[in-house]
Formats: structure tokens, sequence, C-alpha cells
């Protein structure tokens, strides 16, 4: 499966993917990760969702943590409506030790996270999104057998108070595409810890 997600990885390279990664209206490809409970883990696994919201993100990171109430809080809100949460850790555990894939099972154990939680230990997924910052978001629009790229960046427009913020902005993305409309506001940018590559 590894050499399979190597071949469409660089099919996806060669077929023009910037080396930023994806941008708005890209068509993302299919990820397999582990998710805590050891399982693997692919959007193809959401055969009744609408769209996906993907967020890289991780145990150490302060801006993480502050936004792990509300990530849960957008899981248990549109789950049910076909969004759901899929959380991947892209960080190198040689240089954050807090972010290996047993303190991940911890801490999700303690935030009763209630999605799946994924390791990217070959950072290959965070690359191919282009992802920079945790946490870093990317809403995904099931369209047929393909899931497009709607809105990339913060989740919100604070941070640090989640009773302060004017905009949300993952939130008004997916209320938009259930009326029928394109998203007004597709890219942010955001904001968090950069994300802590291999050597």
């Amino acid at each position: 499966m590894k050499h399979l997600f190597t071949l469409i990885l660089l099919l996806t390279v060669s077929a023009g993917l910037s080396a930023q990664g994806y941008e708005v209206g890209d068509n993302a490809v299919d990820f397999e990760l582990k998710n805590i409970d050891g399982k693997m883990v692919s959007m193809s696994d959401y055969k009744s969702a609408k769209g996906i919201i993907v967020i890289f993100t991780c145990n150490s990171c302060p801006y993480a943590k502050l936004y792990e109430d509300r990530i849960i809080e957008l899981n248990n809100k549109y789950e049910s409506k076909g969004y759901p949460v899929i959380a991947i850790n892209p960080n190198d555990k040689d240089r954050q030790p807090e972010d290996s894939f047993d303190k991940m099972k911890v801490r999700a154990e303690e935030k009763g996270f209630t999605f799946p939680y994924l390791y990217d230990e070959t950072q290959e997924v965070a690359m191919t999104y282009g992802a920079t910052k945790t946490p870093h978001v990317y809403l995904l629009k099931k369209s047929g057998n393909t899931y497009e790229v709607v809105y990339i960046g913060a989740i919100d427009d604070n941070p640090q108070n989640p009773n302060d913020v004017n905009t949300k902005y993952v939130e008004n993305a997916i209320e938009e595409i259930e009326a029928g409309k394109s998203v007004s506001e597709d890219y942010t940018r955001a904001i968090g810890c950069t994300i802590k590559w291999k050597s």
C-alpha cells in the first residue's frame, strides 16, 4: 500500500501539483494512515460523506491545544450532516517527542476526541497537501468519487479566545456549501506552530 501511495503521489506531482501543495479547486488524493486505535483510515472509508474536514494538528503546539475543544465541536456539529473531521499529526517524533504515536493515544483519550487522529509518520500526506502549520485546515467537498479542496486555512479568526471569535471560517464554508453556494472566503492564513519536519 505504501508503494501504491508513493506512485499516486508521484503521478500527482507529475500531473502538475504545485510544490506548495493543494490550492482551492484541486482534487485531493486519497490517503491511508494509522489511527490511534491501530486501524488504517482513508477518505474512501467515508462512503456517505458530503465532505471531510481535514485538520493537520498535534499534541505539542499551544495553538493546537487552544483549538482542541473547537475541533471536537466541529465534528460533533457537522459529522451528522456529512462533514466529519479527520485530524492528522504530521510532526516528526524525533524532533518533538510529545507528538509520538503513543502520546497521541494518551492525548486523544484525555480530551475525548470524537474523530480519527491519524499519524502521518512519513509526512507524505502533509507534504502533498502543502500543510505548514498546526492547526491547518483543508475542507474537502465530495463530488462523485473525488474530493475537491474548497477551503484552506484557519478554523476561525481568534486562536486565543473562542468567545471573541467574529468569523468561523470552516463553519461558514460548510453552511455555504449546504446552501448550494460557492465558498465566499476560501482561503485564510493558518495561524499556529510550524510543522516539525524530518531532518
